[in-house]
């Protein structure tokens, strides 16, 4: 991308009367019959501007979708598709929605209800029928800057980056980049999440940055370790202990000496066996079983949990000194759709006489668009294991062709993000979205939830803990003083 594009689009942006630093709603597209590769482009609405959307449609007031990253803004041309009228949406920006009208010939839809006007919040589909799925988000007009993770690691748009990252959301980004901060700094890491979320591909993804790249990469899931050989697999032991035959070992910590040891699940630990950690992540010292003279390994470790990081020992804690929290699903649906296409090309690469049944003349996966409405609107739980699982389920039953939904399947309940919109409702009488919580509010919804940020959000309207994190820190409210009182 040039620096005239980048430059150009910003102009731009800036002369549609928003703050070019503020931001508004965006339509990401989610699906293209006519031009899959254009997944996960975004245009960007304001309060008080209005555009139009059309096939080839590039004039005065068209609504432009572009490439966003931290990097630039990389502006596209006019969405296409045979279906497509020449004018055919118009979109109106309001404090915290889009008003839409349809105007062409292709019958839109907005959530469950077939309409020609209605009100759009963040996380409702829109759906040009056969042609185009537009999903609502939040959205920055610039992405902020990365200031540790460099652009040659983030691959093409909507590809899969070095990491083995897919997306391009902003919190994706953000994550990108407290990655390659980590991996620059010396501490051990505490990286927590949702189970399902990515946490050893983060892991990875700091010792592949760091200087330690060149040493081993250990990983062991310390939940499946067994009480009675903790010591065994941390340490090692000596020949000939405990029993004659036994053979040397040095353990994991011994291992993972020049590299990383990743401990998925260190939460699952009783507590006396997480305080055997604590004299290796001061200095690297540790005994081999059987062995009187003290070793040392220069180790850097990095654990996981799904946990709050205060059911940890009060003493292990604070020697995981770097944390990194790896988001939901329910924090960046607008990379659904690009991970959908992940991961069937690595089915197909892994099972190719299952999957490629499924690939169109063009080399892309054929999707049904009602698959990725679900994937949008449900829950997910288990995160990108849920999408696994239910592509498979899909093809399964799709046989041959167009990847559609399993018969009799139906989502869960909605999230608290998305709900049906009131599409057959005038624009002009759309109810007011529900203004965002002071930091009053806020405080008093903590104190009443004894510090349980889970239910807190709830209470406040808000789609998951990931999003109050976000609010805290809008608020400038210290998540230090409340982490005390976080249960899971």
């Amino acid at each position: 991308m040039s620096s005239d594009a980048t430059v150009s689009i910003h102009e731009t942006l800036g002369r549609d009367g928003v703050d070019d630093e503020g931001g508004g709603l965006g339509l990401v597209i989610a699906w293209s019959a006519a031009e899959p590769e254009r997944v996960g482009e975004v245009a960007l609405v304001g309060p008080g501007e209005s555009f139009e959307l059309g096939r080839d449609f590039a004039g005065r007031g068209a609504l432009r979708f572009v490439r966003q990253r931290p990097f630039g803004v990389e502006e596209r041309p006019a969405v296409a598709g045979p279906g497509i009228s020449r004018r055919q949406l118009k979109v109106r920006g309001r404090p915290g929605a889009l008003a839409v009208e349809s105007t062409g010939r292709c019958a839109m839809r907005i959530g469950d209800a077939e309409t020609s006007r209605g009100i759009l919040l963040p996380g409702d589909t829109l759906s040009l029928r056969g042609q185009l799925l537009l999903y609502c988000v939040e959205r920055p007009r610039r992405m902020a800057a990365a200031h540790d993770f460099s652009e040659p690691l983030a691959g093409a748009f909507g590809e899969v980056d070095r990491l083995g990252f897919v997306g391009e959301s902003p919190v994706l980004w953000e994550l990108r980049d407290q990655l390659a901060y980590a991996a620059k700094a010396r501490a051990h890491v505490l990286i927590t999440g949702e189970s399902g979320t990515g946490k050893e591909l983060a892991a990875r993804a700091i010792h592949s940055l760091s200087s330690r790249a060149s040493g081993r990469f250990v990983s062991r899931n310390a939940a499946t370790i067994p009480s009675g050989l903790v010591d065994a697999e941390l340490f090692g032991n000596v020949k000939n202990y405990p029993n004659p035959g036994t053979p040397e070992r040095a353990g994991m910590i011994g291992e993972a000496s020049g590299g990383t040891l990743f401990l998925d699940e260190i939460g699952e630990l009783p507590l006396e066996l997480q305080a055997h950690l604590l004299r290796v992540l001061d200095g690297g010292e540790h005994h081999r079983l059987g062995e009187s003279m003290a070793r040392r390994s220069d180790l850097r470790l990095v654990g996981a949990t799904n946990r709050d990081p205060c059911e940890l020992k009060h003493d292990l804690a604070p020697r995981l000194a770097l944390r990194v929290e790896v988001p939901a699903l329910s924090d960046r649906r607008e990379d659904i759709p690009l991970l959908v296409r992940f991961l069937l090309a690595r089915a197909a690469e892994r099972a190719p006489d299952a999957v490629e049944r499924f690939r169109g003349e063009r080399g892309d996966f054929q999707v049904a668009p009602e698959l990725i409405e679900a994937l949008l609107s449900l829950p997910l739980p288990g995160n990108i294991r849920d999408i696994d699982a239910l592509l498979w389920s899909a093809m399964s039953e799709s046989r041959v062709g167009t990847i559609r939904l399993p018969k009799g399947w139906e989502p869960h309940e909605a999230p608290p993000s998305a709900r049906s919109a009131k599409a057959a409702e005038p624009a002009t009488e759309a109810l007011p979205p529900r203004p965002a919580p002071t930091e009053a509010e806020v405080r008093a919804v903590i104190a009443k939830r004894q510090g349980n940020l889970m239910r807190a959000a709830a209470d406040l309207g808000l789609p998951s803990r990931y999003g109050l994190y976000r609010l805290l820190k809008k608020l400038g409210i210290a998540l230090d003083e409340l982490r005390a009182g976080d249960s899971r």
